[in-house]
């Protein structure tokens, strides 16, 4: 069985943040992601420059932009 849980790591060990079904001395396998989770806003946008690149028509998407702010679908005002 997999399971993923929440931990915290202080003081040089790994304390799991609810309770867990295990007996005393049981082993586990814990796998840590190399990644920090918090990169920050501006490195992630820098990350993820130019992914869209290749997959749509950026020019076609600007007037399809435009075109449809020329249609209103609030109901007219009653003064």
């Amino acid at each position: 069985m997999v399971r993923e849980i929440r931990a915290r790591f202080s003081k040089g060990k790994i304390e799991p943040l609810e309770e867990l079904d295990l007996r005393e001395g049981q082993e586990v396998k814990v796998i840590v992601p190399d990644h920090p989770k918090r990169k920050g806003m501006v490195e992630a946008l820098r990350v993820s420059a130019g992914g869209w690149k290749g997959l749509l028509d950026a020019e076609e998407l600007k007037r399809n932009i435009y075109a449809d702010r020329l249609f209103s679908t609030r109901p007219e005002p009653r003064l």
